[in-house]
């Protein structure tokens, strides 16, 4: 009677290319990536200046409206709450502080990010979803034009440049609108609203904001660009693509940005 065979085990080679093969197809995309914005860099590229002027003014003369309006709110709202609190202990001229440290490190950053990722984002993966599904993408392949070259560069470089330059526009509406509540609940003048808010923000506030604010960017323009590449050929794979593009953009932010206050945290900054 033979021995009774024993179960089959994966080897460890196995297991760990089971766990690492999701990961492939978007390390390949982002090195893909890099290799195309050092050869851009070189005087390579392969994108149309026009395209490029297209997605610049969409990214940012466009957007710059709704991330205005957005963060006016935001900043309102911080106001509102810490006027509620800090007025119980007579410290109302320091919602200012609450409101310019809140919005410089944080919420313009986020907020910014989160919009340009519904509106922007979700625009690059429809597009290049479409192009996929007409076989525009083949096409560009077979001319001799790579897509990460032509059609995703221009993008990435687009928000890489824009994001700061939103991210100021976004600084400026929080302060308008927390100056807005403070004068009207705590009777502050914009003079000693702004002259506070001067006090109280740095330049470390600032830089930490326009960090985020630039990853934020590289972040929205790869992930929409992938989820654009990878659609499926048809009209469905246009709307998941549209929606995976959007879900990992916001997910990957909030994940970045908790990372990056670790790493504040860690060196006190």
């Amino acid at each position: 009677m033979p021995p009774p065979s024993l179960p089959h085990r994966p080897s460890l080679d196995a297991l760990l290319r089971s766990a690492i093969g999701p990961l492939e197809r978007p390390v390949r995309f982002i090195g893909e990536v890099l290799l195309s914005a050092a050869a851009a860099l070189g005087g390579r590229w392969s994108f149309r200046r026009e395209d490029l002027g297209r997605v610049l003014a969409d990214c940012s003369a466009r957007a710059v409206t709704i991330v205005l309006v957005v963060n006016l709110l935001v900043g309102a709202i911080l106001a509102f709450v810490g006027a509620v609190q800090l007025a119980k202990f007579g410290a109302g001229i320091f919602v200012a502080d609450l409101v310019g440290i809140a919005v410089a490190r944080e919420m313009a950053a986020i907020i910014t990010a989160v919009v340009i990722a519904g509106r922007t984002g979700a625009a690059f993966a429809a597009e290049i979803a479409t192009m996929q599904a007409n076989e525009e993408v083949d096409a560009l392949e077979v001319l001799g034009l790579g897509a990460v070259d032509f059609l995703v560069l221009p993008r990435v470089a687009s928000l890489l440049l824009m994001m700061p330059l939103l991210y100021i526009f976004a600084c400026l509406a929080g302060l308008v609108g927390g100056m807005l509540v403070a004068a009207a609940m705590l009777d502050i003048s914009a003079t000693a609203y702004m002259q506070r808010t001067a006090e109280a923000l740095t330049w470390t506030h600032l830089g930490l904001g326009i960090g985020k604010s630039v990853t934020f960017g590289a972040l929205v323009g790869m992930v929409g660009c992938y989820y654009g590449l990878n659609a499926k050929r048809n009209a469905a794979g246009v709307g998941v693509a549209t929606t995976g593009a959007v879900v990992t953009s916001i997910v990957g932010i909030i994940v970045l940005d908790a990372i990056f206050a670790i790493c504040a945290n860690a060196l006190d900054i």
